[in-house]
């Protein structure tokens, strides 16, 4: 555990002020033709950097250096960098500052800001996340053993809908690689009446928290950066979550910036139980 507990209220301002930086930097380069910049480089989880990448990260990591400058020691995990020390300690800052920017890029209002706190190095440390859809201006965050919030209220979800068959009325899908969808189409027709792809990891899974879809799934191995956050807003919001195949345990998948394994995240323990057991991982 962390010798000593972070400010939570400082690091949800810190992420709010972030999360305006962010529509700062969507505002000053609104068209597709601005959007479509690269750097030059490629980030620390693979992809190539776009300018809006680099420049939604900077704002961040402006909030960041606040908490250095202040006295805080803690690691950061991020999309772009990798992973950036300031100060050590046993506090992880896992950041993706722009999940979704194919979406920005390509004009789509699908795209976020999320930010986790970790006092250890697995899923299952999660202390802290937030998630701001920059689309739709929506605010999620949970807090480990106080719940989760919609724009500053306690999540309340309704129960998940299924058929008279058993199937979900609604689940999303992520990794929607064509290849992946084809390879699991006959499972998914099996399990959900309807399918939504948002293309946006963390707002995806931030939706069972809601019950706006009744689950959510990955169709491939997802990142740490994407889904810190929105896994514990899940959980904290009386929802279950799991990394099929860790060997680890459910949520033992590491917070790093490798392809791990695939999510999956429902309202209840059958659900996961009857989602997880999908040929995620073929």
């Amino acid at each position: 555990m962390a010798a000593t507990s972070p400010d939570l209220a400082a690091w949800l301002a810190a992420c709010r002020r972030a999360a305006d930086g962010l529509r700062d930097v969507l505002g000053d380069h609104p068209t597709t033709a601005e959007r479509r910049v690269e750097t030059g480089r490629v980030g620390g989880g693979g992809d190539r950097t776009l300018v809006i990448d680099h420049l939604a990260e900077e704002r961040v990591f402006d909030e960041l250096r606040r908490f250095h400058d202040a006295g805080e020691r803690f690691t950061v995990i991020s999309e772009e960098r990798g992973r950036v020390d300031f100060g050590g300690g046993e506090l992880l800052v896992v950041v993706d500052p722009l999940d979704g920017s194919l979406n920005a890029k390509r004009g789509l209002r699908q795209h976020a800001l999320s930010i986790a706190l970790a006092d250890g190095p697995t899923m299952a440390d999660v202390l802290f996340g937030f998630v701001c859809d920059l689309g739709s201006g929506e605010e999620w965050h949970a807090v480990r053993g106080h719940g989760a919030f919609l724009d500053r209220a306690p999540i309340d979800p309704p129960p998940e809908r299924r058929g008279p068959d058993g199937r979900f009325e609604l689940i999303a899908i992520e990794s929607t690689d064509p290849r992946w969808i084809a390879r699991r189409a006959q499972a998914l027709e099996a399990t959900a009446h309807r399918l939504r792809a948002f293309g946006v990891m963390a707002t995806t899974v931030c939706q069972v928290a809601a019950t706006r879809v009744d689950a959510a799934i990955s169709l491939a191995r997802t990142r740490a950066v994407d889904v810190a956050a929105a896994q514990l807003i899940v959980r904290e919001s009386g929802g279950h979550v799991a990394f099929v195949g860790c060997p680890d345990g459910p949520l033992g998948a590491p917070l790093d910036l490798k392809p791990r394994h695939p999510i999956v995240a429902t309202r209840t323990e059958s659900a996961l139980a009857k989602l997880s057991a999908l040929p995620l991982t073929a």
